[in-house]
């Protein structure tokens, strides 16, 4: 019918919302430090010959410092950035792909790079460093 609360198959009823858990692992009580981290890093992590690629620094790291490595790449603070507003226009960002147009508030990374203030701050959410300089 046109009621909008739906019965799944599971006994559960949700009412027009989203799943709130999809694509994202929760930590547990025991769970490891890498199950917090989102799914679609997943796939980045392992490579055929160096073991480990973390997805916060992007360096190759032997599976068995993978969790020491994980807690000092997660404990490091992020990058800091200048806002400002652009007074002309500057090429792409590479986050988003989308123009960096004037009058958009943006973010100047030690590095000289810039990005738009909104989609910098979605990357530092699971990385920590540049997008175009991963090891500085």
């Amino acid at each position: 019918g046109s009621d909008s609360t739906y019965a799944h198959g599971n006994g559960y009823q949700e009412t027009g919302g989203g799943h709130h858990r999809d694509g994202m692992l929760y930590l547990g009580a025991r769970a490891s430090l890498a199950d917090a981290l989102p799914l679609h890093i997943a796939p980045r992590w392992f490579s055929s010959h160096s073991g480990f690629k973390c997805p916060i620094c992007s360096k190759s790291v032997a599976s068995d410092e993978m969790e020491m490595h994980f807690i000092m790449c997660l404990s490091k603070p992020r990058l800091s950035y200048n806002d400002d507003v652009l007074t002309k226009d500057a090429g792409e960002c590479v986050i988003c792909l989308d123009e960096l147009l004037q009058g958009d508030t943006i973010a100047r990374l030690p590095c000289l790079c810039i990005y738009h203030k909104s989609c910098i701050d979605s990357w530092f959410e699971v990385n920590r460093s540049c997008p175009e300089h991963p090891s500085d």
